[in-house]
């Protein structure tokens, strides 16, 4: 069915940037796979009233949600860290006693294509039947040049295996391998995989792991130049655990988006504003390591700093795979109001990651859409653990 016209009780059209941007006994016109028209039901006009309807009834129609952070091809599973951390090792001891992103490095390079494929496809399902339609996938436990591309392949093919659009992000710079220094590793592995993997076709955005177990800002600072003459967007993930000037260096490099930030400033929270780039708030990470700093949610809403909600989903220090959970997370850890978390995982988790034509209902948009078993949106973060996901339309195909 090329078009079609979608009526429900409620469309949350998030095109509004300071509400749901709510619609009322509402309707949707579908185009060959794009939105033509939303608004009431009782303004549809031709040529729109001839089209054949699909009724939700006493639903809630949203933009289909996006995963805007994810590690979701790896090899293996670090359960025995969870009971380190449980007994009292933090995430930096775990890391240092050769724990932590060097063990699925381990696992990852041991793994091969169909291996990772196979494994990665489950948590791309759980993802999808929670609403999603845009899942971005890192690379960053290889750590040497083959795995890395190796990792990036598996996230293409996912994007082929299943009706998602998968945004693929190099990221090489994510620790330091064994027996390498940290420039050493900077300079003669990651930026070449970087450029082997653009050649590929392989790369949508870089990213870095800026902080004090990983690269320093002016480390970082060099893969984002290979970066620009490449002529890619870039993100990061900075103040996770410290202080370290990343979210400062990602406004420089006006980077998509800085991500965790629990120890960003006000000062950082105004350089991102200022650069339009996106705070992504990863809840399930704050919670998994059992941290206590806070995003500064404060200074993000005064200097008018876009908020993205994200799951960080990895084997380490975020083993969350539900989005919906994520948004619950960011109300209940950080503070969000239901409306932030919403378009933390549809407006502005698209604009973190660079795209124009999806995360909003309005016309020109693709028509990726969520139908919910709920009244209002405010039920889709009020929930824990469930899922009323009732269909989920993916280039206006159900």
């Amino acid at each position: 069915m090329n078009a079609y016209v979608i009526t429900a009780d409620t469309i949350a059209t998030m095109a509004d940037p300071h509400g749901y941007g709510l619609i009322e006994a509402g309707a949707i016109a579908v185009e060959n796979g794009r939105i033509a028209w939303v608004g009431p039901l009782a303004d549809l006009r031709a040529p729109f009233t001839a089209l054949p309807r699909r009724d939700y009834g006493a639903r809630t129609v949203t933009p289909a949600l996006i995963d805007c952070h994810t590690h979701i091809v790896h090899g293996g599973n670090r359960a025995r860290e969870f009971e380190m951390r449980l007994n009292g090792a933090s995430y930096q001891d775990i890391a240092r006693a050769g724990g932590g992103i060097i063990s699925t490095v381990t696992a990852t390079r041991e793994a091969s294509e169909a291996d990772l494929l196979a494994a990665a496809l489950p948590r791309l399902d759980a993802l999808i039947a929670q609403g999603v339609a845009v899942v971005e996938v890192k690379s960053g436990y290889g750590l040497d040049l083959e795995t890395e591309l190796k990792m990036l392949r598996v996230a293409r093919a996912l994007g082929v295996a299943r009706p998602v659009r998968v945004i693929t992000t190099f990221l090489g710079a994510h620790a330091v391998p064994k027996g390498m220094d940290a420039d050493s590793y900077i300079d003669t592995i990651c930026i070449p995989a970087l450029h082997a993997a653009h050649a590929e076709g392989l790369v949508d955005a870089v990213d870095g792991f800026c902080e004090g177990i990983a690269f320093t800002p002016t480390q970082i600072a060099r893969v984002f130049d290979a970066a620009c003459a490449l002529d890619l967007p870039m993100k990061l993930h900075a103040e996770q655990l410290s202080a370290s000037g990343g979210t400062a260096l990602a406004a420089h490099y006006r980077a998509l988006s800085a991500d965790h930030v629990e120890y960003a400033s006000d000062a950082d929270a105004a350089a991102l504003a200022s650069a339009g780039t996106v705070a992504v708030l990863l809840p399930g990470a704050f919670y998994a390591i059992r941290e206590t700093q806070i995003p500064p949610l404060a200074a993000f809403r005064a200097h008018g700093a876009a908020m993205a909600v994200a799951t960080d989903w990895n084997p380490g220090s975020s083993p969350l795979g539900s989005i919906l959970l994520a948004m619950n997370m960011a109300c209940t850890l950080f503070r969000l109001t239901p409306t932030e978390a919403l378009a933390g995982t549809t407006r502005h988790a698209a604009r973190a990651l660079g795209l124009t034509d999806c995360g909003e209902i309005r016309a020109g948009m693709r028509a990726d859409l969520a139908i919910w078993d709920v009244r209002s949106p405010v039920e889709l973060s009020y929930g824990i653990a469930i899922n009323p996901l009732y269909a989920r339309i993916f280039g206006g195909v159900l």
